[in-house]
């Protein structure tokens, strides 16, 4: 299915960016919004949800928007989406903050698609009326598996969508056992809007990562294996890695959410440890911390790594366009993405150690290449008008 070159299409991308206020999310998402907006195409961010929104503030889910409104205004407006955003309150009276009942809901009907980031929109629930709905899956595997299993919540949800894009680039490929959402027109990976994250060097002597040490309840079982969520049990299979390399090694993690025996595991093995929450609340005070650092250290979740479905953190994609070098674990992206220079996959603490030696032997040469490797295959233009090519758009 091709697409009409040069043609403006009304696009509106669903997600959590409000309900969920961390930088994270706000990237992953406004890039989606901003680079369809860039590619000339009538883009919003829309958000509506029957959950109270976290405010950070009072550090707690709350029945109101005061925080969660005038948030997502503030993202919408520094990512250059001005006024094309809107909010609802489902969870109480139901009004849209941004553009308007009136509107909001007009545009959602008229809409050529409707990108709902996850799947984590229920719009039959929700009770409105949209376009041609399309499943944009940046978190592989536990749909596929609980489809794959039976569920009948998985069922509802994938009802609702016509088409199915995922960031598992190996899913429904040989090597790669998940299986595919029906509907599946196409496999790609996070755009980066590249321009913003331009860098001089690092000021920073540590590689980094952002996260969460310990998350449950996601854990999926499929064909008698039991599949990971959360990402403790990767980074303690390399507990030891800093006794075993002269990289410094941070983990920005919510310090207040890990347990003492956890924390005393991590420093007493050489890991340093930064505050995320001093930081994670705004993107580009987020962003500033990915350029300060040399490179990026991280892990896969299980449920990635052992079914090879090719995912790619968004993370680590903006760490490659601030030019930082990435150690990633391998999900099977290889398939997909160059490595060797500025990206390394590896499996074993072997495959880090030499990682590491590589690009302190020459570190400008792999800066140089990781920046690359994101112009090449993460632009955001370049990887939207792929994606909207292989919806028809």
């Amino acid at each position: 299915m091709k697409g009409t070159p040069g043609k403006r299409r009304r696009l509106i991308v669903l997600g959590t960016v409000a309900s969920n206020p961390y930088a994270g999310m706000a990237w992953m998402h406004m890039q989606i919004a901003a680079g369809l907006q860039r590619l000339g195409h009538e883009a919003y961010y829309f958000e509506t949800t029957s959950s109270w929104p976290y405010d950070p503030v009072r550090q707690t889910c709350v029945n109101d928007s005061a925080y969660a409104g005038a948030y997502l205004a503030r993202v919408a407006q520094s990512f250059g989406l001005g006024d094309r955003w809107a909010y609802r309150r489902s969870y109480s009276d139901k009004e849209w903050l941004g553009l308007g009942r009136t509107r909001a809901e007009e545009l959602l009907a008229s809409a050529d698609a409707v990108l709902n980031v996850a799947g984590a929109t229920r719009v039959a629930e929700e009770g409105l009326r949209v376009g041609r709905l399309v499943y944009f899956g940046t978190d592989p595997v536990g749909h596929e598996l609980a489809l794959a299993n039976g569920d009948e919540g998985t069922r509802a949800i994938m009802a609702e969508h016509g088409d199915v894009v995922t960031y598992g680039e190996n899913i429904g490929r040989p090597g790669c056992p998940i299986p595919p959402l029906p509907g599946l027109r196409s496999r790609t990976r996070q755009p980066v809007l590249l321009d913003l994250w331009e860098s001089g060097p690092p000021t920073k002597v540590e590689f980094t990562t952002v996260g969460n040490w310990r998350q449950t309840g996601h854990d999926i079982t499929y064909r008698g294996e039991t599949y990971t969520w959360s990402k403790h049990h990767e980074f303690l299979k390399f507990i030891e890695l800093p006794r075993r390399v002269c990289q410094p090694i941070e983990l920005a993690l919510g310090l207040g959410d890990l347990g003492p025996e956890d924390r005393h595991l991590i420093e007493t093995n050489g890991w340093r440890l930064a505050d995320a929450h001093r930081f994670t609340t705004d993107p580009w005070a987020y962003r500033d911390y990915v350029r300060a650092s040399r490179g990026e250290f991280t892990v896969a979740k299980d449920q990635n790594v052992r079914l090879r479905s090719g995912w790619f953190s968004e993370r680590s994609a903006c760490y490659l366009a601030a030019g930082r070098p990435v150690v990633t674990q391998d999900t099977g992206f290889g398939t997909v993405l160059p490595t060797g220079e500025g990206l390394f996959a590896f499996r074993d603490l072997e495959d880090i150690v030499a990682a590491f030696d590589a690009i302190a032997a020459n570190y400008d040469r792999h800066s140089r290449a990781a920046r690359e490797i994101a112009v090449e295959y993460f632009r955001a233009e370049t990887v939207l008008a792929r994606v909207l090519d292989d919806l028809g758009l």
